[in-house]
């Protein structure tokens, strides 16, 4: 038994293709699933099943079209509610794929239908996990009913010991979640394969024998999540198309310039300082690169759906195309090149300030009494902020636009990347900004007075 991972690092999700040799069974697959069938090609193997562990919310699945387009076996819980043609599992059944043979698991918790599978093969056993249990933590229990989430995360921690006990130590764990999705419950490790026996010793679902106590530890561990999960469940359970990744015919520069006169969303694709720099007027920042977790912050920020066009680099431009279909944004159109020197003839251009913590404590040494923006999480402000300042998360902040004063705004964030968002969508709205692109920790030791929770600073060493 092979398993292969495909990897989804915006979203911090992974999909499995699990093989004999011969023939292969998919569990989780992503809406863009010709990765998968690459990786079926390279292993010269015939995708005969494919199955979801759950009705996911993090991401639109590729499952059905997947299972079609290979006439596979398309392998889901009963209770899901599903629209389309799928084989309804029951927890304990048993399903021959090949030499191997895959046993479903009842694991509610992360969602109340939940499934893990185990598959064996030659007395090897590998678990695919899904949102249940996770390597360091276990998926969060508050997307399905915010009434729902106490009793669903005693049923996480149930699951996941049932589920740990009918295997062995040397079992192979492959969750769904947990590379830095918003899915998982709290910190996770960034492995690339666990066993369930490691997992006894430092995953807290298996270490706590207290339930109350793990319950009470992973309700407080829950944080915000995208606004777009909303969507996720409804679009899973009808079954989305396959996405259309066709580059669409660019826009020439008048029909760009319409859309910045109709007040329509202009993505720039670019490096954030770079936009900063220089930039077409109306157009709002999301810069798009290796952990910049992209598709999760448009998605979370942007109205969903909204009329939208990217603009930047042609093979970024292709990469996002890609990305946004994975939460059912498709249909964009596109502009190529670089905005501010390619297409800044048919629309004027702005810019504005952006500074390192250096610059922002010199207004405070300066007595300025600058006004601060931080657009952070509730929890990550509430642990500790800089000195008065504003609080308003980068996804409250188109809604809550009427609150921001109108006065210079020195924005900020954890790393600079949702700080240069909400600085661009500050600046299109008309207001005077500054954008501080720094890592929250140097804040303090650059000399930017930090206020900080009781609760951190009773737990702080005197």
């Amino acid at each position: 038994m092979d398993v292969e991972i495909i990897r989804t690092e915006p979203l911090g999700d992974r999909t499995y293709l699990v093989h004999d040799g011969a023939v292969a069974l998919v569990v989780d697959p992503q809406r863009d699933f010709d990765r998968v069938e690459e990786v079926a090609q390279r292993c010269g193997v015939r995708i005969t099943h494919v199955a979801e562990t759950h009705l996911h919310n993090d991401y639109a699945t590729g499952g059905p079209a997947l299972a079609r387009r290979h006439h596979a076996s398309y392998l889901i819980g009963e209770a899901e509610g599903m629209e389309y043609e799928h084989h309804r599992v029951l927890p304990g059944d048993r399903i021959e794929v090949g030499r191997m043979t895959v046993t479903a698991v009842a694991t509610p918790g992360h969602t109340e239908h939940h499934l893990a599978y185990v598959v064996e093969e030659g007395g090897e056993q590998a678990v695919f996990s899904g949102g249940s249990l996770l390597y360091g933590s276990v998926g969060r229990t508050d997307l399905v009913d915010p009434e729902r989430t106490a009793e669903l995360s005693r049923a996480q921690f149930r699951s996941a010991r049932r589920l740990a006990e009918l295997v062995s130590d040397e079992a192979r764990l492959y969750p769904t979640h947990g590379f830095g999705s918003f899915c998982a419950s709290g910190p996770s490790t960034d492995s690339d394969v666990s066993t369930v026996g490691e997992q006894r010793t430092r995953n807290d679902a298996l270490t706590e024998h207290d339930e109350a106590a793990f319950v009470e530890r992973l309700l407080a561990g829950l944080t915000d999540y995208p606004s777009y999960y909303a969507h996720m469940a409804p679009l899973n359970r009808m079954g989305p198309s396959a996405p259309d990744l066709t580059m669409p015919e660019p826009l020439d520069t008048e029909r760009l310039r319409e859309r910045l006169d109709r007040g329509e969303w202009v993505v720039d694709l670019r490096n954030r300082i770079a936009f900063a720099t220089k930039h077409l007027e109306g157009t709002v920042s999301f810069e798009y690169g290796d952990g910049t977790q992209f598709t999760t912050y448009l998605g979370w920020t942007l109205p969903w759906l909204d009329p939208m066009t990217l603009v930047g680099p042609v093979e970024d431009v292709r990469a996002a195309l890609r990305d946004l279909s994975r939460i059912g944004i498709d249909r964009l159109d596109v502009a190529v090149g670089d905005p501010a020197r390619d297409l800044a003839e048919a629309h004027p251009t702005t810019s504005y300030p952006h500074v390192g913590w250096e610059g922002l404590a010199a207004e405070f040494t300066d007595g300025a009494a600058p006004t601060v923006l931080d657009v952070r999480r509730d929890d990550e402000y509430e642990t500790d902020h800089v000195e008065g300042a504003l609080h308003i998360p980068l996804h409250e902040l188109l809604p809550r636009m009427a609150e921001v004063p109108a006065e210079r705004l020195w924005v900020h964030c954890g790393s600079g990347y949702r700080a240069a968002i909400a600085a661009s969508l500050l600046a299109r709205a008309g207001h005077d900004v500054v954008h501080v692109d720094g890592r929250y920790s140097d804040a303090a030791p650059a000399g930017v007075p930090i206020t900080t929770s009781p609760a951190e600073r009773a737990a702080s060493p005197s």
